[in-house]
């Protein structure tokens, strides 16, 4: 279902296993960090303890990602356009006799355990929701899974940056429970799930509980988003970046980044965690967007299942939910934020969009700039979900000479990226960083300035 390195050395080879890595598209020095985390996690997994394990390591290296545009257009049925990160996890497990999860974070140390059930209780705001949200919906959709794993991962991924850390994680623990369990050989994953864009679109639903076909959901991690962060992590090119549209997941082209550019990420410090105290906020955007459908549906006697729906059924679709919205809600605060959360995703997704795709594939950076920075101000003035570190950190960018920069991910804290030349990443990220600080003393300690190169989607090694 996902590429293999092959590769037969020790995982504590960093040597040996960095040559290897190159083959996959990675730079030189992501390859060097990918290979100490690798090591790092077996070393780590050794760690745990040898009292249940039994057969092969397993490994996978699963990457964050960037939404260069697709600003909470996913879940709406829209489309974005998104790299893989160079950062991510390396994952290491060992199957296990028993129905035992163990991890370990082997940057960190902090350990999580519990037993594959349908009836587990995750807890919000701390990175085990995730495997264990990831555990509960596998004990239901493949009924008599009965083998767990002892797991150990390290990331270089900020956390709560936007960056997809959370559902990077959940793709991974997935990866590794699938694997030790052949779930790929059961009916019920043939019936479902045909390739990566399929598991990209049901590991969505993972996270925010959803039925994927026929296999059903449950209350998810709690926040009500789309798939386009498993998309990205499953199928993302090295050096490009890929548009898929959403609902269900498709393909829709991939631009090679030009030679001589690549990302750099100011991660602002402001902690943008989906299952902390960001999931309201969050899950209030994505309410309003099937608040619209809805509201549509109901006025029309259509059944378009999502926002992107509703605007492509006809040319006069965006004016005639204006006016249903005014109809039904009159007045008050409801209507204004139906209505600016509408002409958000009709400007995103229907007008910068495109339109930046292009400019990136033909090179002109001036349309290109422009183009982002139009997206940034809709996210500040229609969709709301930006604090000032975020809008600083866009604009601060663009003057250290970024060709665009923006926002992304959820919002409400998290990162910006910015599109710069290779040759002068070292004195753009220096400038970045200090006229940030300048202006945000206090996230000096806990804001993180870097290259993030667009690298391969999740692979296995071995």
């Amino acid at each position: 279902m996902i590429k293999r390195l092959d590769y037969l050395g020790a995982l504590d080879n960093r040597r040996d296993l960095a040559e290897r890595l190159a083959e996959t598209g990675l730079s030189p020095g992501a390859c060097l960090a990918k290979a100490d985390r690798f090591a790092g996690a077996a070393a780590a997994l050794a760690g745990i303890g040898p009292d249940r394990s039994v057969g092969p390591l397993r490994a996978f290296s699963v990457p964050g990602r960037i939404e260069v545009l697709g600003k909470h257009t996913d879940y709406a049925g829209g489309s974005s356009m998104v790299v893989a990160a160079e950062q991510g996890f390396a994952l290491v497990a060992a199957p296990r006799r028993d129905r035992q999860v163990r991890l370990v974070d082997a940057v960190s140390g902090e350990t999580a355990g519990f037993e594959l059930g349908p009836d587990l209780s995750p807890p919000l705001g701390h990175w085990s929701n995730y495997p264990m949200t990831v555990a509960r919906r596998v004990a239901r959709n493949f009924p008599g899974v009965c083998r767990g794993a002892d797991i150990a991962f390290a990331s270089d991924l900020p956390p709560a940056a936007g960056m997809s850390s959370s559902s990077a994680l959940i793709v991974a623990v997935f990866l590794a429970l699938a694997d030790v369990n052949q779930f790929a050989a059961r009916a019920e994953y043939r019936r479902n799930i045909h390739g990566p864009l399929d598991l990209a679109g049901y590991l969505g639903t993972i996270e925010n509980g959803q039925t994927f076909g026929s296999l059903e959901g449950d209350r998810g991690v709690g926040t009500f988003g789309g798939s386009e962060d498993h998309t990205a992590i499953l199928g993302a090119e090295p050096g490009h970046v890929s548009q898929y549209a959403y609902c269900p997941v498709r393909f829709q082209r991939a631009i090679p980044l030009p030679a001589g550019y690549t990302f750099a990420v100011g991660a602002s410090g402001v902690a943008a965690e989906k299952t902390g105290p960001a999931m309201e906020k969050y899950n209030a955007a994505s309410r309003l967007a099937s608040t619209l459908a809805e509201l549509w549906c109901r006025h029309t006697g259509r059944t378009d299942p999502h926002l992107a729906a509703v605007l492509a059924s006809g040319p006069t679709a965006a004016g005639d939910l204006s006016r249903i919205v005014r109809t039904a809600m009159p007045e008050g605060a409801q209507a204004d934020a139906l209505l600016a959360r509408l002409n958000h995703f009709i400007e995103e997704n229907g007008q910068i969009l495109p339109a930046a795709g292009d400019a990136l594939a033909r090179g002109d950076w001036g349309a290109l700039g422009d183009l982002v920075d139009r997206s940034q101000h809709a996210a500040e003035q229609l969709l709301g979900n930006q604090v000032p570190e975020t809008s600083r950190l866009a604009r601060i960018a663009r003057q250290c000479g970024a060709v665009a920069a923006s926002a992304f991910g959820a919002g409400f804290g998290g990162s910006v990226w910015a599109l710069v030349e290779t040759g002068r990443t070292g004195s753009f990220l220096r400038d970045w960083a200090a006229a940030y600080w300048l202006e945000f003393p206090q996230h000096a300690a806990t804001s993180s300035f870097f290259v993030a190169g667009a690298g391969p989607a999740a692979f296995q090694v071995g």
